[in-house]
């Protein structure tokens, strides 16, 4: 790093707001934020070996760029579950994302400005129904918690909302333990959370003050509630609550996911696959997408990276249902080689959260910039007219690469 760069990031009052890359963001935003947050976003299970993958694999697969021919015209655009999306990227669903005052309505407005979709957790701090107003091309993320009675109840609020679809995610195995710690989130924030919280906001006065005038301006006070898993205008649980039930909720079945394709007028995509047979299974079971997914290297560490995983799962069941891939996405040259490696799209997780950390709404705007010029770029450089033409031959890939699981 540069002299005038380290005195920009020493002084983040001073520089410019727009970031050049999502390591950049993500150095902003554990400026910005207090601690605890910052570490909330971080996630991750156990050693992070799977964190870790999810990003490093990237760097195994080798582009074949030309020197000669390329295309003054590049299309970006293309459609997942029917929602026509500017460029290949997706917003991931991540829970209680209050690291700004608007949270997830932020990350939707962002979204619709860039012309692309979202995914919004069922453990969002945000009603599905204002985060659908800022960005109608919403899909909802449900879990299965509480039994089919509840879930049927989140389905109908979502399809009432508007809703553009559902993201059925099943795959969570609750392992527990970071080596490098967890934060400590409290259970409300109270006032006894706050003086524990203290010393933390102290040293972000930055977020403290963008709090403080959310709190002045529109009387309102934080909180980590998922209005989400209620009927609209009942107070939702806390977010340590809803995890609770989940934990407590005997897991979903094939038949369960039937069940939820069969229950939902519009289309559904299960997100967290890695293995080829829970692929056919989900194809039998109806389902119109799969996210190609290990949440992010929150499961069971050491599963393998989900870019490793992607091409065996597209050679057996791409011509079936639409594949998507989910995990390490940094830059815009990641996205190229999920594409070329037969992902129809990409979803994000990290990366905007970093953005929105940094800089709010603009901050997502910003990495959503920043994907796009990237894959902008790799088209250039394997000189292609569309995201379309990309494929394997345009890069060297490792003998080894691959993950071929459950035939």
């Amino acid at each position: 790093m540069s002299r005038l760069s380290k005195i920009a990031e020493a002084n983040p009052w001073r520089q410019n707001p727009w970031f050049e890359s999502v390591a950049v963001a993500q150095r902003r935003a554990k400026k910005k934020l207090p601690k605890s947050v910052y570490m909330a976003l971080v996630g991750g299970s156990e050693a992070g070996v799977t964190l870790q993958d999810n990003m490093d694999a990237f760097s195994e697969l080798e582009p074949k760029p030309h020197v000669i021919g390329a295309k003054q015209d590049r299309d970006m655009a293309t459609t997942v579950m029917g929602q026509p999306i500017s460029l290949p990227v997706m917003i991931s669903p991540t829970g209680v994302q209050a690291v700004t005052p608007d949270g997830e309505v932020d990350v939707a407005r962002a979204a619709a400005a860039r012309g692309t979709a979202m995914g919004l957790s069922s453990f969002a701090s945000k009603p599905i129904e204002e985060v659908i107003a800022a960005n109608p091309q919403t899909f909802f993320q449900v879990y299965w918690l509480g039994g089919k009675e509840k879930v049927l109840e989140r389905l109908e609020r979502a399809k009432a909302a508007g809703a553009a679809g559902v993201i059925l995610t099943t795959d969570w195995s609750f392992s527990m333990g970071r080596d490098w710690g967890s934060p400590a989130i409290p259970e409300k924030l109270d006032a006894k959370a706050m003086l524990t919280m203290a010393p933390e906001i102290a040293v972000s006065p930055r977020w403290a003050m963008e709090w403080a005038r959310d709190v002045v301006t529109n009387k309102r006070f934080p909180d980590l509630t998922t209005p989400n898993l209620v009927n609209q205008g009942e107070m939702g649980p806390t977010f340590f609550g809803a995890y609770g039930e989940w934990m407590g909720t005997p897991p979903a079945t094939w038949e369960d996911i039937a069940w939820v394709v069969e229950n939902y007028d519009g289309p559904v995509m299960l997100k967290g696959i890695t293995r080829i047979d829970d692929a056919k299974r989900a194809i039998d079971a109806g389902v119109t997408a799969i996210s190609v997914s290990n949440h992010g290297g929150n499961n069971l560490d050491a599963t393998p990276a989900s870019i490793r995983c992607l091409a065996p799962i597209v050679d057996e069941v791409g011509d079936q249902v639409e594949v998507l891939l989910d995990g390490g996405i940094r830059r815009g040259s990641d996205v190229a080689k999920a594409l070329a490696l037969g992902a129809r799209a990409v979803m994000i997780g990290r990366a905007y959260l970093w953005g929105l950390g940094a800089n709010g709404q603009a901050g997502v705007e910003n990495v959503l910039d920043i994907m796009r010029s990237g894959l902008d770029s790799s088209l250039i450089g394997l000189s292609k007219s569309s995201i379309s033409e990309l494929n394997r031959e345009d890069y060297y890939i490792p003998d080894d690469f691959m993950r071929r699981l459950g035939d």
